[in-house]
């Protein structure tokens, strides 16, 4: 897990579209998330706002396995890095796989 999370990063998760709108709620917490049109939703923690945008990548394919990919970026606004880190944890938790 990181230390610190800047105010502005791109990843790419292994996961289809359907199971990223299906973890986002539970991992947003107690905040209010709001689903926008596009590829976007916004996530409001305390006075700041977390926005994030995806969008589904083709495949990665190893012999004949394929995994699904989406890019999402986060952009933090008007929180500082104590408060991306709390929340980031949290998050990070229910939408990474487990793994061995």
């Amino acid at each position: 897990m990181q230390r610190a999370y800047a105010a502005q990063f791109s990843r790419e998760h292994g996961c289809t579209l359907a199971e990223w709108l299906g973890w986002l709620p539970r991992a947003v917490g107690a905040h209010a998330l709001v689903l926008l049109p596009d590829g976007r939703a916004e996530v409001a923690i305390g006075s700041g706002v977390l926005r994030l945008a995806w969008q589904e990548l083709p495949p990665r394919q190893i012999a004949l396995i394929r995994l699904p990919r989406l890019a999402v970026d986060y952009r933090f606004e008007n929180l500082g890095e104590d408060q991306r880190t709390q929340f980031m944890r949290y998050f990070d938790l229910l939408t990474q796989r487990g793994g061995g």
